[in-house]
């Protein structure tokens, strides 16, 4: 009975001493995210990170847009627009993880159809990029041609001439037309009906387009936020 009494004596602090150590291993491994969300929620939107109002466009970008509206009157120039504006993917993998990967990233130039979809990308591309850069600008290529999205890549101060460029777009906005040549009464038995203007084609726009393809709405990434709500 002496020796179990002995052993109970020790054994209590013991075991005291053991859940006090687990107890503080769990606490020192919790602290520093408590006060990382801490310090993210104490931020302020304007005052923590002071505003200013920039150029949307760079001059070589400026100066790609002015071309391609010169190149195609007829269709829709758009700058700087984020890939998760006009790429939809599937949310059973993490979106946040898929933004930071490609979808934050912003295309230069869109040239669209009267319907505002997405016919071909500019990327203006400086050659001396780092291997980061590199990296995300391949990565953004490869899913917009998986998406049927054609990728053009201009470096800066040596645009195409407005007579390349519309061979170019000749090229693609064909293309256009044979994807979209059923959506006319056509019938190709009758060899006196004319074949479709490529601008009366797009001009079309939204008729030769189904509701799947509306953009991603602007507030749909709110509920995918990882970090807690700013306070302002």
């Amino acid at each position: 009975m002496e020796m179990s009494s002995l052993l109970a004596t020790f054994a209590l602090p013991a075991t005291a001493a053991l859940l006090l150590m687990l107890l503080a291993f769990r606490w020192r491994h919790r602290t520093p995210r408590r006060s990382a969300d801490s310090h993210h929620e104490a931020l302020d939107t304007v005052a923590d990170w002071p505003p200013q109002a920039l150029r949307v466009m760079t001059i070589d970008e400026r100066h790609g847009y002015d071309l391609l509206r010169r190149a195609m009157p007829q269709l829709l120039v758009l700058a700087q627009v984020p890939l998760s504006r006009f790429v939809r993917v599937p949310l059973r993998r993490s979106h946040a993880e898929w933004l930071q990967r490609v979808g934050s990233i912003s295309a230069d130039l869109l040239l669209c159809d009267a319907g505002s979809r997405v016919i071909a990308v500019i990327d203006i591309r400086s050659p001396g990029e780092s291997t980061r850069s590199r990296r995300r600008h391949e990565r953004m290529a490869r899913v917009l041609k998986t998406c049927g999205i054609e990728v053009l890549t201009w470096a800066p101060g040596a645009l195409p001439s407005l007579q390349q460029l519309r061979l170019q777009l000749q090229r693609l906005t064909a293309a256009e037309v044979d994807e979209n040549a059923g959506a006319f009464d056509a019938d190709p038995a009758d060899p006196m009906l004319p074949v479709p203007d490529i601008a009366e084609l797009l001009a079309a726009g939204d008729s030769l387009y189904d509701t799947d393809m509306e953009p991603v709405p602007s507030a749909f990434f709110d509920d995918l936020d990882v970090h807690p709500a700013p306070t302002a």
